[in-house]
């Protein structure tokens, strides 16, 4: 598998992406933070299908932990969920997300998703809370999934970032309309569809989490670089099948 190295002229500058043909659901999500970390693309790069190359930025792959909160997907009013991803591009150039495990708080949820979009879910208890201004998400999966897999972590949202003082990295980072995923020997992705993200300053006040070594992935080392956006609307493609991995 060969590894991408992209000079920044080259990043999606946030644009929403191609316009859905045919849209499967609409979430709105809420309260949502981007935490990530770079990473020594040898040891990232073993860990995806071979059909995919690692998407990278300066040569470091990113590692991004995702809490947010979904509204209004169809039949599910509310859940909060938290996404462990990489950055990864398909054989036809398209920029897309590479998800590592999710966690949701609905079984539903998992169980659509898994079907649906072959996608790895995890049902886990979870919670979004607001303390003096500072958002808390609170993770832990439920048996039969391993237990000691968890997330607490607390983030104080800042000013929003005027569109001009963004760089190449945080859209890189963030302006993803398409993920992947494999099932039985085939590679299938989604597309989203969303306007450019509200992104705003954002500060850890404390981070505790065992996802990244549940999923077999380093420890993340120092701290990580923060964005959040308050809310988004985000209309969901089919799943499509794109080729066979053998």
């Amino acid at each position: 598998m060969s590894c991408a190295s992209n000079r920044p002229a080259e990043v999606d500058t946030g644009s929403p992406g191609e316009a859905l043909q045919r849209v499967a659901m609409r979430q709105i999500w809420r309260r949502l933070t981007f935490l990530h970390w770079p990473f020594s693309p040898d040891l990232i790069r073993a860990l995806l299908p071979s059909a995919l190359q690692l998407d990278t930025f300066d040569d470091a792959a990113w590692i991004g932990l995702v809490p947010f909160e979904i509204f209004d997907c169809p039949g599910i009013p509310y859940f909060p969920e938290t996404n462990l991803r990489t950055y990864v591009i398909g054989s036809d150039g398209s920029r897309a997300v590479w998800f590592f495990s999710l966690e949701a708080a609905r079984l539903a949820a998992v169980l659509g998703a898994r079907i649906a979009y072959h996608l790895p879910y995890f049902w886990a208890s979870m919670r979004v809370t607001s303390e003096n201004g500072a958002v808390r998400y609170r993770s832990r999966r439920h048996w039969p999934h391993e237990s000691h897999a968890m997330t607490d972590i607390i983030v104080q949202p800042g000013q929003p970032y005027a569109a001009a003082e963004l760089t190449a990295l945080d859209h890189f980072l963030t302006a993803r309309f398409r993920l992947y995923t494999a099932s039985a020997g085939r590679l299938f992705h989604a597309q989203i569809e969303h306007a450019p993200w509200p992104l705003a300053r954002a500060t850890v006040l404390d981070l505790q989490q065992t996802l990244f070594e549940n999923a077999g992935l380093p420890s993340p080392q120092g701290h990580p670089l923060v964005h959040y956006a308050s809310e988004v609307s985000v209309k969901i493609g089919h799943l499509i099948g794109t080729e066979d991995l053998h």
